[in-house]
């Protein structure tokens, strides 16, 4: 399961009555060390730079199973962009990128979400990532 669900949480989704920010708190407690590069990327992109790139040489499988589940749902990933007001872009599970909006179409942009950067972004040691 990807995220760790209240019994009154699943009842204020069956109502219709889950709110954003309900939504945001069971993603933020459900899957702390995604929430804490999301907060890494939001705190560059609130300080005015234009990309912020998380790329560790290495990770913990616990963290990078958090990230694949958090770039992997929609809802999820929507409702961090939303959030922190950048696009989140991704080439594997050790280099992701946000983007504020006005970077979003731009050179920088368009070479991150290439088929040639993803091509090149490839190594043995993150083929099970």
């Amino acid at each position: 399961m990807s995220l760790n669900v209240t019994p009154e949480i699943v009842e204020k989704a069956a109502r219709g009555r889950l709110t954003p920010d309900g939504f945001l708190a069971v993603v933020r407690e459900s899957l702390p060390r995604a929430w804490r590069i999301m907060e890494f990327h939001g705190s560059e992109i609130a300080m005015g730079l234009e990309v912020s790139l998380h790329a560790p040489p290495s990770m913990d499988d616990g963290t990078r199973g958090e990230l694949l589940r958090l770039v992997a749902s929609s809802a999820m990933r929507t409702a961090v962009e939303r959030h922190f007001g950048f696009r989140l872009e991704f080439q594997n599970c050790h280099k992701s990128a946000a983007f504020a909006p006005e970077a979003i179409g731009g050179p920088v942009h368009q070479e991150f979400v290439s088929m040639e950067a993803q091509i090149l972004n490839q190594s043995p040691d993150m083929r099970d990532c």
